[in-house]
């Protein structure tokens, strides 16, 4: 569920961008009438409006989680809160300037402020964030918790990069595409390797002693 509540700004992205995609000069219209006050020239062209749709919907829909986690009382994580200023700067500015290049840029700065933080909290606070987000779940030899929190930084790093490549290299549609089912498809491919190898030392736990004949 949580995993669903994570990646639903994504999937309205998604679903917003295909159905303005197929409806081009319907979706044109709807922009410039509703956005028209707040992009340069005053009006939305076919090519930019799927993507201006979108990205009004992925807003929308991340400021929707943070005031819901608010309302019931609930802790919202720093990366929520780090994704909301990302895709409200840059989606901001993919509106206004009508250029999807902006928005494109925000799961790439994303990955890197994840990995960022995952490098420096053990540099600079003496802390593990991984080893205390799962500790409870997970009992590790502290060089094991180490390795796992250096390949996450590898990999938010190295998908960062791959955003980048894939929204220079092919067309908005197609990193759209990916931005739902290469992310989400590789995130889940990576924490399935990372359960396979860490399975190993689950069993590792210290047995409790066995009860005496005394206590028996």
């Amino acid at each position: 569920m949580k995993l669903f509540f994570d990646f639903l700004p994504i999937i309205l992205f998604f679903g917003t961008f295909k159905y303005a995609e197929s409806n081009k000069e319907w979706a044109a219209e709807f922009a410039t009438r509703h956005l028209g006050a707040v992009v340069a020239g005053g009006s939305v062209g076919t090519a930019q409006a799927p993507v201006l749709l979108a990205t009004v919907v992925v807003i929308v829909a991340t400021l929707a989680q943070v005031l819901w986690l608010k309302s019931r009382r609930r802790k919202v994580d720093a990366m929520l809160w780090v994704s909301l200023v990302l895709v409200v700067v840059l989606g901001g500015a993919t509106i206004y300037f009508q250029s999807e290049t902006f928005i494109k840029w925000k799961p790439s700065v994303l990955y890197w402020a994840m990995g960022l933080a995952l490098a420096l909290a053990p540099l600079l606070a003496g802390k593990n964030l991984l080893q205390l987000l799962l500790r409870e779940q997970l009992q590790l030899p502290e060089p094991i918790w180490q390795r796992l929190n250096l390949a996450w930084v590898a990999f938010f790093a190295l998908m960062g990069v791959l955003n980048l490549w894939v929204a220079y290299r092919f067309s908005t549609d197609a990193w759209v595409n990916f931005k739902l089912f290469g992310s989400l498809g590789l995130m889940l491919v990576f924490t399935i390797a990372q359960g396979l190898v860490l399975s190993r030392y689950l069993d590792q736990h210290p047995q409790e002693p066995a009860a005496s004949e005394e206590t028996r």
